[in-house]
């Protein structure tokens, strides 16, 4: 009996994990003026779970931001970067 609940809290959890997946937002943030900007907009965007990547270019004023979506959602990372002082949209 304790390896059929074994197996089916194993299976549970494998289940839960095949749901969570990757994904990949690209966020327009017209507010970046300086090289200081991406630097303040990467460490607020570290700050949310479930964030694995970020790339920030200044000069096209946009972050594209691979997260975990099991752990957070896009709404989340734009009101990161809002909290930050740069409010962003998501980039078409």
């Amino acid at each position: 009996m304790k390896k059929f609940i074994t197996v089916i809290a194993l299976s549970a959890v494998l289940s839960a994990l095949a749901w969570a997946a990757t994904q990949t937002v690209t966020l327009s943030v017209s507010g970046m003026t300086c090289a200081a900007c991406p630097i303040t907009i990467k460490k607020a965007l570290n700050k949310v779970e479930g964030v694995e990547n970020i790339d920030v270019n200044l000069e096209k004023k946009e972050a594209l931001v691979t997260f975990d979506d099991a752990k957070t959602k896009v709404e989340a990372l734009l009101e990161a970067t809002k909290n930050a002082g740069y409010p962003s949209t998501v980039h078409p």
